[in-house]
C-alpha cells in the first residue's frame, strides 16, 4: 500500500464515530428508544402517565398527563432532540429539575417549545420558541411552522448554557451571573428561591395542555 493510501486508511479508521462523539470522547446515548417509555416517569410520581404515548416513534402528549422527567439526573450535559408542536401549541424542556416543589419550572430553567405564529407567547421574544423562558430571547427566529419537526440542542457546562435551534446558536447565558440574577429578579421567578439554583437534576418535558411530540432524544456527558 502506498504511503498516501495508508494515511487515508488510518485517518478513516480514526474518524469512525466522529459524528457521534465530542473531542473528549464522550459518546451519545439515547434517552428514548422510540418504542418504550423506559427511563422516563411522571413528575413526583413513580409511574408513567397515560396521557403521554408513543406515536410513530415519538413520545407524544395526547391527553391530560402532567409533566414527565428522566429517571436519571444530569449535571453538565449536551442534549439533542426533535420536537413537533400542534398549531397554537405550547410546551417546554427543562433541566436541573428537582422534585421538592410543585412543578418542574420552580427549579429548572426552560427551553421554550412553541408555535410562534399561533400562540400569543410568540409575540414576545422572551417567551417565543427557543427562549430561556421569560429571561433570554433568541437572537434570531429559526422556528419551523407548526406540524414540522424542529431540532433542538441544549448545552450545559458549569454555569454556561446554550440553546440551539435547527443548527443555529440562538441563546447563551450564564446561570448565577449578575445579569442572570437581575433578569430573574424582574421576572415571575423572583418569588421562587430555588429557581435555577440546582447544579444537577432531571430533564423534564412539559405538558402545557397541547399536543406535542419528541423523538430522537439523546444525551452525552463528560466521561
Amino acid at each position: 500500500m502506498r504511503a498516501g493510501a495508508l494515511l487515508v486508511a488510518v485517518l478513516a479508521a480514526l474518524c469512525v464515530g466522529c459524528a457521534t462523539t465530542r473531542d473528549d470522547g464522550a459518546p451519545w446515548r439515547p434517552l428514548f428508544d422510540g418504542q418504550t417509555t423506559t427511563g422516563w416517569r411522571g413528575y413526583r410520581r413513580p409511574d408513567f402517565p397515560a396521557g403521554w404515548q408513543i406515536v410513530d416513534g415519538a413520545l407524544t402528549r395526547v391527553g391530560e398527563a402532567g409533566d414527565i422527567i428522566t429517571v436519571e439526573e444530569f449535571g453538565d450535559f449536551e442534549l439533542e432532540l426533535e420536537w413537533l408542536i400542534a398549531p397554537g401549541g405550547n410546551s417546554g424542556i427543562m433541566f436541573h429539575v428537582t422534585e421538592d416543589h410543585g412543578a418542574p419550572w420552580e427549579t429548572g430553567p426552560e427551553y421554550q417549545v412553541l408555535d410562534n405564529a399561533g400562540h400569543h407567547d410568540g409575540g414576545d421574544p422572551l417567551t417565543c420558541a427557543a427562549s430561556d423562558y421569560a429571561l433570554y430571547a433568541p437572537a434570531i427566529d429559526e422556528t419551523r411552522p407548526a406540524g414540522e419537526w424542529n431540532t433542538t440542542r441544549i448545552v450545559v457546562k458549569g454555569p454556561h448554557v446554550e440553546h440551539w435551534l435547527n443548527d443555529e446558536l440562538v441563546v447563551e447565558y450564564e446561570l448565577g451571573s449578575n445579569d442572570w440574577k437581575a433578569r430573574v429578579a424582574a421576572s415571575k421567578f423572583a418569588t421562587m428561591p430555588d429557581y435555577g439554583q440546582r447544579a444537577r437534576g432531571h430533564i423534564a418535558l412539559q405538558d402545557h395542555g397541547d399536543r406535542v411530540a419528541y423523538r430522537n432524544i439523546r444525551v452525552r456527558t463528560a466521561p
